[in-house]
């Protein structure tokens, strides 16, 4: 028995074989990189009880791609610390506007687009409140 996969040659590799990655390669593409600073994060318990909703509508906002979490090594969900903020605006926009959660993610998206843009304006000295035409 052979341990190398089919088509896999000797020093040059056969003809049609994939080309030989150097070490440095290999390194850069798979470079594993540590947080200096532990960042924190917020258990669905904890997001749960700071926003007031129940963990199972979060486990589905998690599911629609409404709120972003991940999952810890014990596969439970954990999220940023800014997740209760989140689902707030979720919940106003969901009851003062009487938006589906399909829509909720669209405004979200555009409210996040049109934060970035303001930025960049802010960035550059423009301003945004003055129309263009003055």
């Amino acid at each position: 028995m052979n341990d190398r996969p089919a088509g896999a040659g000797g020093i040059g590799g056969a003809v049609g074989a994939h080309p030989v990655r150097t070490g440095a390669d290999i390194t850069a593409s798979t470079a594993v990189r540590y947080a200096l600073v532990p960042v924190p994060r917020l258990s669905l318990a904890a997001v749960a009880l700071r926003s007031g909703l129940h963990p199972d509508l979060i486990r589905r906002f998690v599911a629609l791609g409404l709120v972003d979490a991940e999952r810890d090594s014990a596969g439970r969900l954990v999220f940023d610390p800014a997740a209760p903020a989140v689902l707030a605006r979720i919940q106003r926009l969901r009851t003062g506007l009487c938006l589906n959660y399909a829509s909720i993610g669209l405004v979200l998206d555009l409210l996040d687009r049109i934060s970035l843009l303001e930025a960049a304006l802010r960035g550059r000295g423009t301003r945004s409140e003055t129309p263009p035409w003055t």
